[in-house]
Parts: C-alpha cells; structure tokens; sequence
C-alpha cells in the first residue's frame, strides 16, 4: 500500500514527494510534517492490520528524511547538501537503522533531563535568615596581655638592631691587576719574540691571572704594540712584539674591573 499525502503544495505518493524534494521541484518548507504524521498516525490506529512492517519501516524511513532536510533549512549555520550525494551507498535500512539511533540518543537524553529537574524538586532554598537576635561575637584580642607583656614588646620594638655584617674571611683576593701585568708584559715580550700565549701562561697556576694576561694583551693590541693573529679556528693564539718603543705610560692603560 502506497501510502497518499495530500499538502497544500503536494497531493499524491509520500515517496514521490520525497523524490520532488530531493530534485528541488517542490520546497520542503511548503510541506508541513505534523499533519502527515498525524493522518498516518490515525491510519496505524484505525487498521493496523491492514499495514505490513515494511510499509511501516518505508514510512518511518521517508519522514525521518524529510525531518531531517527540512531540519537543515530551518537551522542556521549548516550548508544543505544533496540528498543523492548525503545518502550514497546506504542501504535503506541502514538509513532507517541511523536514524533510529538518532531518535534513541535524543530519548536518553530527555530522560537525562526529567532526571534532574526531578532531582531539583526535591530540594528546597533556605528562605530565613539569621535570628534577629543573633549577635556576632569577635574575639578579644587583648585577652590574656598584661602590662608586662606590653612593655616587653615596647622594647623589643625600640631596641638597635645589629648591623648585618657580610664576612669575607673565606674569600681569596687576588692583587693581580691589568695595569701592572700591562707593564709587566711591556717589558718582557721585546725579548721573548714570537710565542703563544698557551708558552706565555705556561708557569701560571690560578685562572684570574690566565685572564689578566689574557685582557692585558688585548690591551697591548689596542695601543699598537702587539700583534694577535690564529692561524685556525679555536688554534693557539700567537703573539709578538711590533713597536719599537719599550716604554709605556701606565696612564695610557684602561682599567678593567671584574
């Protein structure tokens, strides 16, 4: 039994006006659902044995997809795809069984919600407040403090604090400066010719006077007195007297800090 829908812009077959819809002959929004539902509602009601599972299953198949297509058009925020292309490679009942599950999980999920409001009607707000009468009481912060304790915390306030003294004691001061490692140098590189600064700090024992040999050259370099070069990259550092002056002003020296 083909079952006959009669709408104001449709009046034939449910499956031809499903047809219609999908190649966009008739507007899904011209056809109203509820009273389809409705008439075929009654029909189930009034002859059930006239109906066959199939012909159920067709129906339930059908107004699931055009509740669904008419869904999409009505809610923003979803492109409407086609129905050929949506439905592709499904089988009918496979269709009708997702649809089923869709329904399934939208009954779960009301049933979630009467649940909780079922639960919210069991509870009841605190509608009084505090008696009238009711009175905060602070606690006494002063309870137990005597005169005594009084004057001793006075002071304890008042008294000098000691100055906090920073011990050096354990420290190690090195009297190694640039300056005077600059005129050291000045006066024995002219005779040494060339070396390299690894033979130049060779009898050197602590790290500070490596770094002050070190920056003394740099400052020997500076006034033109020295010649630097590496002949490779991270290669000794070979050094050599170029002035012919031996005498240095010790104010022509920077003083390096740190």
């Amino acid at each position: 039994m083909t079952y006959v829908v009669t709408t104001p812009a449709f009046s034939g077959p449910i499956e031809l006006l499903l047809q219609l819809i999908s190649s966009h002959d008739v507007d899904v929004l011209d056809v109203p659902l509820a009273p389809i539902v409705d008439s075929f509602v009654a029909i189930v009601r009034d002859a059930p044995e006239t109906l066959e599972i199939e012909e159920l299953s067709e129906f339930l198949l059908v107004a699931a997809i055009l509740l669904e297509l008419k869904s999409q058009r009505l809610l923003p925020g979803r492109e409407v795809s086609d129905m050929d292309e949506e439905f592709i490679g499904w089988e009918e009942r496979d269709v009708l069984l997702a649809r089923l599950l869709e329904l399934r999980t939208y009954a779960g999920l009301a049933d979630a919600f009467v649940s909780l409001f079922e639960r919210a009607s069991r509870s009841f707000p605190r509608l009084a407040g505090l008696p009238l009468d009711f009175v905060v009481q602070p606690p006494d912060l002063l309870a137990g403090v005597t005169p005594g304790h009084l004057a001793e915390a006075y002071l304890k306030g008042i008294e000098e604090k000691p100055v906090p003294v920073v011990r050096l004691h354990h420290v190690t001061v090195d009297a190694v400066t640039v300056a005077e490692t600059v005129v050291t140098l000045a006066q024995r590189l002219p005779s040494m010719g060339r070396l390299s600064f690894r033979e130049l700090t060779s009898a050197l024992s602590t790290r500070i006077e490596i770094i002050v040999h070190f920056l003394a050259l740099l400052e020997l370099c500076k006034l033109g007195h020295v010649d630097l070069g590496q002949g490779s990259t991270f290669g000794d550092l070979d050094i050599q007297w170029v002035s012919e002056d031996r005498t240095l002003e010790i104010g022509m020296v920077d003083v390096y800090e740190g």
